[in-house]
């Protein structure tokens, strides 16, 4: 895959991700509020905040690939944070509307993912040539 063809995919993920967000985050507030204890309404949004971190993470990694020259840890840090976004907040979602509470071991790992994601993107900061 090209720089540009990862740059423009990264942006385009990540406004569907962030638009997705604003949507489930809408939802939340209007439709869930009476329905949620506090403590599942606190988790929901805690997932909303997340997609939202790492949706805006995503488009970056889009951004940057445009103007530094390119590195392995751009793509790998787009991959944790595409795979990070499901594992995290998917799984409290999902926990939110009653899935087995087995799938709450699920959010630690999207939780690594992303952490993975931003030291992959220091990564590229740190060891991309052309650095000055």
């Amino acid at each position: 895959m090209t720089l540009d063809r990862l740059a423009m995919r990264c942006i385009a993920a990540g406004a569907l991700l962030m638009l997705a967000s604003v949507m489930l985050g809408a939802f939340g507030a209007h439709s869930l509020q009476s329905v949620l204890t506090p403590k599942q309404l606190s988790s929901y949004v805690t997932g909303v905040t997340y997609q939202q971190f790492h949706s805006i993470g995503l488009i970056l990694v889009g951004v940057i690939a445009q103007a530094t020259p390119p590195s392995p840890w751009l793509r790998r840090a787009a991959v944790l944070f595409g795979i990070g976004i499901p594992f995290f907040s998917g799984s409290i979602y999902a926990m939110t509307f009653g899935a087995p509470r087995w799938l709450g071991m699920i959010a630690p790992i999207g939780g690594v993912l992303f952490m993975l994601g931003w030291a992959a993107l220091a990564a590229h900061a740190f060891r991309a040539p052309g650095r000055r």
